[in-house]
């Protein structure tokens, strides 16, 4: 690509690089110069515009963005996404519907070490999608790039983008209670919403004391294809109330807590093949806390293990809680 000013008697056909006004009309940069354009731009007075013209071995901008799309999710339909048109070379993969996004790091980061001119951002792995959310942004920086660099992106991340859309089309929820605790409707509204946002459904919700026996069999009782428990006193050990009553129950807990805050006192386990999320306290807000991580990771069929968790930790620290500053902040005398 030849880039830089020319007489404006040569710019028939070249990209017009920067906005000019010409008659008081407004030629917009990225316009292909017609006929038409440079005899208004002579009739201006306009001796000369900086343009950019494409060589053979050049792909135009919006050519580019729609193979590198075509190639970051082959089959837009299959990944859960849809694909915009290319304009001033962006192209946009939209998730199709609630879920997860799934990425391909590693290709992710190869293609964008192509050439600085050809570009792909994306939300963080796992990032939760609503519909019609922005997973990625395809946008070639310059006005054309080399078509080898097109190509070569292309091999390096076919299928690097995904949508994973939820499993589970319901859940469960177990609330303990505690006289003097929580209001337990602010909380219940606040999974609710969760649940809705992945386009589940609640549909059961049980309200039993906070005592192991009892959780127990309400654990074992509740409908849904997954559990969330929301206990009415923070969860303090392995053997406290809620990971005691899914032993009782016959599950297992693989992981209690997480270096995620708000959100520490997670724990998760399984119980009859039911993935079983014992919720913090934070739940009961609509804030984004830790849960939301692994509640729609859980919900999508993306393995979460232990190890998954402990690695939550970078970038965990979501928000700092002004009415608890210690011991993260040590308070003047």
């Amino acid at each position: 690509m030849k880039f830089g000013p020319v007489p404006v008697a040569e710019a028939e056909g070249a990209i017009l690089a920067h906005s000019v006004t010409a008659g008081g009309r407004k030629l917009r940069k990225g316009l292909s110069l017609l006929p038409e354009h440079v005899a208004q731009l002579t009739e201006a007075g306009v001796d000369d515009v900086i343009v950019a013209r494409l060589g053979p071995d050049d792909s135009h901008e919006d050519e580019a963005a729609r193979i590198l799309a075509a190639a970051l999710a082959t089959d837009p339909a299959s990944a859960n996404l849809r694909v915009t048109e290319a304009f001033t070379g962006r192209v946009n993969l939209l998730a199709d519907g609630p879920g997860v996004a799934v990425l391909d790091v590693a290709a992710l980061e190869r293609f964008n070490q192509v050439n600085p001119m050809i570009t792909v951002a994306t939300v963080p792995q796992y990032q939760q999608m609503g519909a019609g959310g922005m997973v990625a942004t395809i946008k070639i920086i310059s006005y054309a790039v080399p078509k080898a660099d097109v190509l070569r992106a292309v091999d390096l991340a076919q299928d690097a983008i995904r949508l994973a859309r939820p499993l589970h089309a319901s859940a469960g929820l177990v609330v303990t209670d505690i006289p003097g605790g929580p209001p337990n409707e602010k909380g219940v509204a606040a999974i609710r919403g969760r649940i809705d946002a992945l386009g589940m459904d609640l549909c059961d919700v049980q309200i039993v004391p906070h005592e192991t026996e009892a959780l127990a069999a309400a654990i074992s009782d509740v409908g849904g294809e997954l559990v969330m428990i929301l206990t009415g006193s923070a969860t303090s050990d392995l053997d406290d109330v809620a990971p005691a009553a899914v032993g009782a129950a016959g599950g297992t807990v693989d992981r209690f807590g997480m270096p995620v805050d708000p959100g520490n006192l997670l724990f998760l386990g399984a119980l009859g093949g039911r993935s079983v999320i014992g919720l913090p306290g934070c739940a009961r807000s609509p804030a984004l806390n830790g849960a939301d991580w692994v509640l729609s990771r859980v919900a999508c069929g993306i393995e979460t293990t232990g190890a998954d968790i402990a690695a939550m930790g970078v970038g965990g620290l979501l928000k700092e809680i002004p009415t608890r500053p210690q011991p993260r902040a040590q308070r003047k005398k």
